[in-house]
């Protein structure tokens, strides 16, 4: 029987946005920053028109430095280049940033910068920009979870000896134009924010106000938003008819699509029928995620999932491992990633259902942050995802209740604390309602 907060999130799910389903796409699967950069760079090198780039990460080592000076190569050709970056995520890496792209022609936006320590006192701070998104002529896109910095390089613990677990997925085809709505729209949120203030105070002081909110606005070049153009607004069903690839872009926001990425996730595991297998690093998912997780297991379907083994932050274990007792008891199979670090954002339902994406299973990723996932309806794509799957697991350590080692008294003290922990989080946020 489902509790009044189960009841209360599906009674809300008919209010929230639907996957925009999109044939004829070319897509590729890309293992790591090993995969993407090169693939990345190729197409900047190769750009005649425009490239727009965001991500949370952008950090100051040989990876960063080589996709630097690739977009400074690409704008003094005359490409326009847009990077926006996030103000928390890219702190450190800021001031040399704005040294490689000064005077090079690349414009260079930080979404809600924290360079004053009252900043932190600002309205939706804690809510980054987590999207790892890149976009090039209209014609190639690049999403997934791979921040800009070497597979190798791990911020808090330096160099390592294995690289990360992480995914993206290469695009063409119809789904770029959403994609490249999704990066234009966010870099010109960031731009209006730096500059708005002072673009106001000089209209005021201007005799000619109307002339210079003309060019400032031509001279963002705001997007315009299409019929259709941003995903998570269309109908939930695949058409039967539309060509291979399908695939859909979804965002999470904190505008109208707050819990689309939520919503998909749960959907393909309740139409589950054979396999879920669902890789993150931060896993604290809420009510109706759980529940979708339990009914799947009971009903048959073999659900695994695979989870950090090596920490990269204590917190964020201590949260998944609060569920481990819960998850195990329905049949749900856990596994910890040891051989290096995990930040790979994947699922695979089925062989029908695959997503690929920036967005963890925590209230982070699915209440506040800005999050970008790729879904795809393609059998080859969802047998090589789950190859990796497997490939990654076969490297891994199960958990099962005698490992726990938390149970009883300490394991429900465990999982209390972190409960009022992410509920103050949230209320501090400013995220409201059930999770």
């Amino acid at each position: 029987m489902s509790t009044p907060a189960e009841s209360d999130a599906l009674l809300s799910w008919h209010k929230m946005p639907l996957a925009d389903w999109v044939g004829g796409n070319e897509l590729q699967l890309l293992r790591g920053g090993d995969e993407l950069f090169p693939a990345q760079e190729e197409a900047i090198g190769a750009a005649t028109h425009e490239v727009w780039l965001a991500t949370y990460i952008f950090h100051f080592d040989a990876a960063g430095a080589a996709l630097a000076a690739q977009l400074v190569a690409t704008a003094r050709r005359g490409v326009r280049v847009r990077v926006v970056v996030d103000g928390f995520g890219s702190r450190a890496s800021l001031p040399w940033l704005q040294e490689q792209f000064a005077d090079s022609g690349v414009a260079l936006a930080v979404f809600r910068p924290i360079d004053r320590w009252y900043s932190w006192l600002q309205p939706g701070q804690l809510r980054r920009l987590h999207q790892k998104l890149c976009v090039v002529d209209g014609d190639h896109a690049f999403v997934g979870g791979i921040n800009i910095i070497g597979d190798r390089v791990d911020l808090n613990h330096g160099d390592t000896d294995q690289p990360r677990l992480d995914f993206a997925v290469g695009l063409r085809g119809p789904l770029v134009q959403s994609v490249a709505q999704a990066v234009r729209a966010v870099w010109t949120r960031a731009w209006l924010g730096r500059d708005f203030g002072e673009e106001l105070l000089a209209l005021v002081r201007s005799t000619e106000p109307g002339a210079r909110l003309r060019r400032l606005v031509q001279g963002l070049r705001l997007p315009r938003l299409g019929r259709g153009a941003l995903a998570g607004q269309g109908v939930a069903a695949v058409e039967p008819c539309l060509p291979p690839v399908c695939a859909a872009f979804v965002l999470r926001d904190n505008l109208r699509r707050r819990r689309t990425i939520e919503r998909a996730y749960i959907e393909a595991i309740r139409s589950a029928q054979q396999r879920v297998d669902l890789v993150t690093p931060y896993f604290y998912p809420g009510h109706a995620f759980r529940k979708a997780l339990r009914d799947a297991s009971r009903r048959g379907v073999q659900v695994r999932l695979l989870l950090q083994g090596k920490l990269d932050y204590r917190i964020a274990g201590m949260a998944a491992q609060a569920l481990y007792a819960e998850l195990l008891g329905h049949g749900v199979a856990i596994y910890e990633y040891t051989p290096a670090y995990l930040h790979a954002k994947v699922c695979v339902v089925d062989e029908s259902w695959a997503t690929v994406g920036s967005s963890n299973i925590d209230p982070l990723s699915l209440l506040l942050n800005l999050e970008a996932n790729v879904i795809v309806q393609d059998a080859g794509f969802s047998r090589h995802l789950a190859a990796e799957f497997e490939r990654a697991v076969q490297v891994s350590r199960r958990v099962d209740m005698a490992s726990l080692g938390g149970a009883g008294w300490r394991g429900v003290l465990r999982r209390a604390l972190v409960a009022w922990a992410a509920y103050v989080y949230l209320r501090v946020a400013g995220a409201t309602g059930r999770y």
